[in-house]
């Protein structure tokens, strides 16, 4: 099951690892993305981000369709051809890629989800920092249910927690667990483990 919210998050601050703006944050989403589709997590489809203006706040929201291997180059020409007409000098927000990633169920049957992971890179003018989300219950002991599903957690979480480690040596720092919603927390390189009532966790499905 996928939830509207994080069910976890990791955060890193980059500024030690590549200058602030837009060329450095398309240079660390394309590497980064290599990590993970590498781990079969994230193959890239989609590139999102929100049009800011100076005085005006947003003024739009663009969605790019970009290759399963972007480059920093393609992704630059396509943010340079879609910047709106009426605001030539509009800022990029947060980059959101996203896409279809592989899981494994109970049997060791491969399935096919979109958004199983989530990749965000904000290219502020003086502050470079990336996130990693994902929405389903797949990593975790329990599903949003409450019910643990112990096989699942074991065919995809170590795969997640190899991802995070990759990208850890390649930004040269350890992430910060993002902030914690409804659905879960981050706790080391996975979502936290549920606090259990006769042998199940919380029944979360009222907000799904």
């Amino acid at each position: 099951m996928c939830a509207p919210e994080e069910a976890a998050s990791w955060e890193w601050e980059l500024d030690a690892f590549a200058p602030p703006g837009l060329d450095s944050a398309l240079a660390t989403a394309v590497r980064m993305s290599e990590v993970l589709r590498e781990h079969g997590l994230l193959r890239p489809d989609s590139l999102r981000w929100r049009w800011f203006a100076k005085g005006r706040g947003s003024v739009g929201t663009t969605e790019l369709a970009v290759p399963e291997s972007p480059t920093e180059g393609e992704l630059s020409r396509g943010i340079a051809g879609s910047r709106p007409v009426a605001h030539p000098n509009a800022e990029v927000g947060a980059l959101r890629m996203s896409g279809t990633g592989s899981w494994f169920d109970a049997e060791g049957a491969e399935r096919r989800e979109r958004d199983l992971v989530v990749l965000t890179v904000y290219p502020e003018e003086r502050h470079l920092a990336a996130e990693v989300a994902v929405f389903h219950d797949i990593w975790g002991y329990c599903d949003f249910r409450g019910e643990p599903h112990p096989k699942v957690q074991a065919r995809n979480a170590p795969r997640l927690a190899s991802a995070l480690r990759a990208l850890e040596r390649l930004l040269g720092t350890a992430p910060e667990p993002g902030e914690a919603t409804y659905f879960g927390r981050a706790d080391g390189y996975g979502p936290a483990m549920p606090d259990l009532i006769d042998g199940k966790g919380p029944d979360l499905t009222d907000r799904l």
